[in-house]
């Protein structure tokens, strides 16, 4: 994720995780909507993307891709 965005993200992660620190996501990729949690790595998000995710997308590592997260 961004750096960016993020901070943005940083700044409400105290109120919406559910632990350790991860914030609960809905994401879409493409056609492709799952519900998921982020967590922080060196000052910026992961957003994982699942195996079934990425065979559906057509996306491979490295393949970079906008995602819509929704923030629960």
């Amino acid at each position: 994720m961004p750096a960016r965005h993020s901070r943005a993200l940083q700044e409400i992660a105290g109120i919406v995780t559910y632990g350790w620190g991860t914030v609960p996501v809905d994401v879409r990729i493409g056609k492709t909507e799952w519900y998921t949690a982020l967590w922080l790595m060196d000052g910026r998000y992961i957003v994982p993307v699942k195996a079934s995710v990425r065979e559906a997308e057509g996306l491979k590592e490295g393949d970079k891709v906008k995602a819509g997260l929704i923030v629960r």
